[in-house]
């Protein structure tokens, strides 16, 4: 089995985990306990937040679920794959096709398009 290569690494110092009260449904339990919660990734801006359960630790398994599929993440890793893959940033890359070397420009005239 050929050995796993590792490309990305995420940990939670990339990660804000908020607790907080829930309220609503659940009784005394939920308006006295922080069981409810919100994680967001920072560079991405994802958010993920579950309350529906009475146990912080589910709430954190659903919130992170939810955060992790969320189509902002799912874009943000995207763009770092792309990134690791092609060994330099999305900006580089546009600064390089941007060059005049390029670029082809056109103009129309009487004649029809004509290559500048």
């Amino acid at each position: 089995m050929p050995k796993k290569e590792l490309i990305l690494s995420i940990t939670k110092k990339d990660f804000e985990v908020q607790t907080f009260r829930a309220g609503g449904k659940g009784g005394q339990h939920q308006n006295k306990t922080s069981s409810a919660v919100r994680i967001i990734h920072k560079d991405s801006g994802a958010v993920g937040e579950s309350r529906e359960e009475r146990s912080q630790f589910q709430n954190k398994r659903i919130a992170f679920k939810r955060l992790t599929g969320s189509v902002k993440f799912k874009k943000w890793l995207n763009i770092k794959l792309l990134e690791i893959e092609r060994g330099k940033t999305i900006e580089k890359q546009v600064d390089e096709m941007m060059q005049p070397e390029n670029l082809k420009i056109e103009t129309h005239s009487t004649n029809g398009w004509e290559e500048i």
